[in-house]
């Protein structure tokens, strides 16, 4: 099979706050990836817009399409639903399209373990502190410190899955940390291997976030 004319999946997690969602719009503005656009229960923020940023529906609508096997994957994080459209992201991949997908590692781990085939990217981005992750948040959720703090509470949680990933890289200059990314992701669609990070680095780092 060759994959540069198959379309890929390209799975970008981290901890709430850490620049996922920003560095998959970067990725997308190239032409040749494409967003999966999840369905959510979860209010949309004042600057997000339906069928753009996510598919915005209720808790009984989302329970109907997860019965319904809609879902290439589906997780509740923060006491929401997310999930990906099974059909719309199948669709994409069968045309030779890219696809990019903005989830946390319980839907990295759903899409895994389908062993679809497609080839498989996955990047886990880590915050340069607890401290700038916090302000982050507090930036993103209107200064509400309560949401913050809320967050940060599934930090240590969310951090143990960094293992589970391809690749691991700290967020701690945006185009810095997109133009690594993006260099990751082009080797790998070349067909390149065994393109491994400093896990010795990355290791120290979690054990500083955690402390």
């Amino acid at each position: 099979m060759s994959y540069i004319q198959d379309g890929v999946i390209i799975i970008l997690s981290s901890p709430s706050g850490a620049g996922k969602t920003t560095l998959v719009k970067k990725i997308s503005n190239n032409k040749h990836f494409l967003i999966s656009i999840s369905h959510t229960t979860r209010k949309p923020r004042s600057n997000e817009i339906d069928g753009e940023h996510y598919h915005f529906v209720s808790q009984p609508e989302f329970e109907k399409l997860t019965k319904e096997n809609k879902f290439l994957e589906y997780a509740m994080v923060f006491n929401n639903y997310y999930g990906s459209s099974k059909d719309k992201v199948l669709e994409k991949l069968n045309k030779k399209q890219n696809v990019i997908f903005d989830i946390d590692w319980q839907g990295a781990k759903q899409i895994k373990n389908k062993k679809l085939n497609f080839k498989l990217i996955s990047i886990y981005i880590l915050p340069p502190s607890r401290t700038e992750l916090f302000n982050r948040l507090l930036n993103r959720e209107g200064a509400d410190k309560s949401i913050a703090q809320e967050r940060m509470k599934q930090f240590d949680k969310d951090l143990l899955h960094w293992k589970e990933y391809d690749y691991v890289i700290i967020n701690d200059n945006l185009e810095k940390c997109y133009n690594e990314i993006m260099n990751y992701i082009n080797l790998r669609l070349e067909g390149k291997k065994n393109l491994e990070f400093n896990k010795k680095f990355i290791e120290e780092h979690i054990k500083k976030l955690i402390n």
